[in-house]
């Protein structure tokens, strides 16, 4: 199974009519502030329950910890957050 996901390519998502473009700014910070929440959840669990968690729980908080991180940077730049120069960096 990993080889096949290597073996995946990407969409190059220049393919406009595959989005909707109709996102509301409401929407997005709606959105932000949903992932923000769910952000400290996992970091409050992970950093108050660490040593009592199995190894899987706490594998499970710091990857969910990991992708809220990428999803509320892509979010705030998107928004024009000026202290987020590029979401990928």
């Amino acid at each position: 199974m990993f080889l096949t996901r290597l073996n995946m390519t990407m969409s190059d998502h220049q393919e406009t009519e595959h989005y909707m473009y109709n996102r509301t700014w409401d929407e997005i910070h709606d959105m932000l502030d949903k992932a923000e929440k769910k952000y400290n959840y996992h970091h409050t669990i992970y950093t108050t329950n660490a040593h009592k968690l199995s190894y899987g729980d706490r594998l499970h908080h710091i990857k969910q910890i990991k992708a809220l991180q990428g999803v509320i940077k892509t979010l705030k730049w998107t928004l024009g957050d000026k202290d987020i120069e590029h979401p990928l960096e």
